[in-house]
C-alpha cells in the first residue's frame, strides 16, 4: 500500500475520490503536523495554469518561474515553516478532467521528481543539504474515472506505474531517473 505520512515513494497516487484510506491517510498527516493543500484539476489545463495554482495554493515567491522545472525547484525548497516541518500532501480534486490533458505525463513526472528531492537530505548534486527531509505527496481523486484508465497515459520509462486495490500509484524508476 501507500503511506501519505512518510517521505516515501508512491509520490503520486490516483484513486477514488470517496476512498476512505485516503481522508484518512491525509487527517493523520494533518495530525502530525503536515498540512494539506487542495486544488482543482481544471486548474491544470496547462503548464503555466498549473505553475499559477500551485503558486497561489502554496505560496511560492515572486520569482518563481512557472515553468516545470521551477514548479520542481519550488516544490523541492519548500522548507519547514512552511510545511509544518513534516511535508504536504496536495489533493487534486475533479482529475477525471486530467485524462486527455496534454501534459500529463509531464505534470506526473515533475510532481515525482519534486517530491522525490524533498524526500532526500542531499542535493542532486550529492551535496548535503542544510534543511530537513519533508514528505510531498500528490493525490489525485477521480469522480468517474477508475484509476487504472491514467496508466497508460502516464506510462514512461522515467516512471513506475502500478495498482494497488483502486489505486494507481507512481513514482521515479531510480534505475533510469536521471535528474
Amino acid at each position: 500500500m501507500f503511506d501519505l505520512c512518510r517521505p516515501q515513494a508512491p509520490w503520486v497516487v490516483f484513486g477514488p475520490r470517496d476512498a476512505a484510506e485516503i481522508e484518512q491517510q491525509v487527517a493523520a498527516f494533518e495530525a502530525a503536523g503536515g498540512r494539506s493543500h487542495h486544488l482543482h484539476a481544471r486548474d491544470l489545463a496547462d503548464m503555466v495554469s498549473t505553475c499559477d495554482a500551485f503558486a497561489a495554493a502554496l505560496g511560492f515567491p515572486g520569482y518563481f518561474g512557472r515553468d516545470w522545472d521551477a514548479l520542481v525547484d519550488c516544490l523541492d525548497d519548500l522548507h519547514a515553516h512552511e510545511t509544518g516541518g513534516v511535508g504536504i500532501v496536495v489533493v487534486v480534486h475533479g482529475a477525471d478532467v486530467l485524462l486527455e490533458a496534454k501534459d500529463l505525463r509531464v505534470l506526473v513526472s515533475v510532481l515525482c521528481q519534486a517530491a522525490d528531492r524533498a524526500g532526500k537530505d542531499v542535493d542532486p548534486d550529492g551535496c548535503s543539504r542544510e534543511r530537513p527531509v519533508v514528505t510531498e505527496h500528490f493525490v489525485f481523486l477521480l469522480d468517474e474515472v477508475r484509476a487504472e484508465e491514467f496508466a497508460e497515459r502516464i506510462e514512461d520509462p522515467d516512471l513506475v506505474v502500478g495498482t494497488v486495490d483502486d489505486f494507481l500509484t507512481v513514482t521515479l524508476n531510480l534505475a533510469v531517473w536521471r535528474p
